[in-house]
């Protein structure tokens, strides 16, 4: 059992929905269930440090928030002092990369403000970090992030370029969308000073956050890649996977005993999920999969533990066929409890601010069940992944 004392609340997010759907979804899951505060005991198992929950506001970067807080983490982990990372420093890297895909492709790509779990390492690698402090992305009159009208233009920009009425593409179209991002989320300093010491994005990643991209992997689950779909690297056929990343692709069982190792090892996970679920309750802090989700059923649904879903690697990629399971949000696993009868649940950072629960502020606790079934993927370190894992997945 490993228990270490939290530094704050949750962080919880969004990927691949705009500002407006995001605050949608919000509004479809926090009222889910009636109040039912004291009806599940927990027993805490695994709790790992993270730092203090933040609010992503009305935008779809929860991709940001979640591997953001999941650096952060692992700062503490390394031993170092975690500091507040800029998510938005990393959401305008990712715009401008993505700008130059989706005009090469003639608009053949997701261009809005969701993203992937493995886009904060790829900014981190490619372009570096900064602190919130120095980098807030708040240059547009508001103490939140609304990014509604800055994913217009910015889209509006690039579709214009790619009708090319000149005939041939100018060099201007990136000074002209680098000038909207510099006016909605401020110019990037070139170098910055930090504790005492001078730092450009790049040498603050190297030598003050200290994470190497290079030593993580994502880790998936489904049958669809044939003829052999597992132990081999596969893109996950999400819309936000705009950089067509790769994930180890392996079987449920093994991805779950990732995850459960991860944790108990000392290493949280970033965790890409579907929470447009009946059972996914902000005011209950619950994540659960009941088998009986009748209009009757569900006033009951949080009063107490009921019987779950038992999740298959078959029904787990039916759901994923047929939309049932969708890409729609990214959160940090930083625990796991057990409950009265003996479910076990994980402990998830949201980042949707402090908001109270039944349970932790800012925090959900997500059946085994539901994670079984509504994953995506998962971000970890190469040393949480089982050794027997490693061994068939070569790294």
């Amino acid at each position: 059992m490993i228990k270490m004392k939290s530094l704050g609340a949750v962080l919880i997010c969004a990927f691949a929905l705009p500002s407006f759907a995001q605050d949608d979804l919000i509004d479809k899951v926090k009222n889910n269930g009636s109040d039912t505060k004291g009806e599940f005991v927990f027993e805490t198992l695994v709790d790992l440090e993270a730092t203090p929950v933040k609010d992503q506001g009305s935008s779809g970067t929860c991709w940001s928030y979640a591997t953001t807080s999941f650096v952060e983490s692992e700062m503490i982990r390394n031993g170092k002092e975690p500091v507040d990372l800029s998510e938005m420093f990393t959401v305008r890297m990712v715009y401008l990369d993505k700008a130059e895909k989706y005009v090469r492709l003639h608009g053949h790509l997701n261009f809005a403000q969701g993203g992937a779990l493995p886009d904060v390492l790829y900014v981190l690698k490619k372009y570096g970090a900064m602190p919130y402090e120095k980098y807030n992305g708040l240059n547009y009159g508001t103490d939140r992030n609304k990014h509604s009208e800055l994913e217009a233009l910015l889209k509006a920009q690039l579709d214009q370029v790619i009708k090319n009425p000149n005939g041939k593409l100018t060099k201007s179209w990136r000074i002209a969308f680098v000038a909207t991002l510099d006016a909605y989320l401020g110019e990037v300093p070139e170098t910055f000073e930090w504790e005492g010491k001078t730092y450009t994005p790049r040498s603050f990643a190297d030598e003050y956050v200290g994470v190497n991209a290079d030593d993580y992997v994502q880790i998936t689950s489904f049958s669809h890649f044939q003829p052999n779909p597992y132990y081999k690297e596969v893109t996950i056929q999400v819309p936000d996977n705009w950089t067509w990343g790769t994930s180890y692709n392996v079987p449920l069982n093994e991805m779950m005993e990732t995850l459960d190792n991860s944790l108990n090892k000392g290493f949280s996970v970033s965790w890409a999920t579907d929470v447009s679920e009946k059972g996914f309750s902000l005011k209950n802090g619950l994540a659960i999969l009941p088998l009986d989700v009748s209009k009757e059923a569900r006033k009951e649904m949080f009063k107490g533990p009921k019987p779950e879903i038992m999740v298959s690697e078959e029904s787990r990629q039916e759901e994923y066929d047929n939309y049932s399971t969708s890409d729609d949000h990214g959160m940090q696993i930083t625990g796991m409890v057990k409950d009265q009868v003996g479910t076990v649940y994980y402990m998830v950072k949201n980042s949707w601010g402090e908001r109270a629960n039944a349970n932790r502020t800012g925090y959900i606790y997500a059946s085994e069940s539901f994670v079984k079934a509504k994953t995506i993927s998962i971000l970890v370190h190469k040393d949480a992944v089982p050794k027997s894992l490693k061994k068939k997945l070569d790294i």
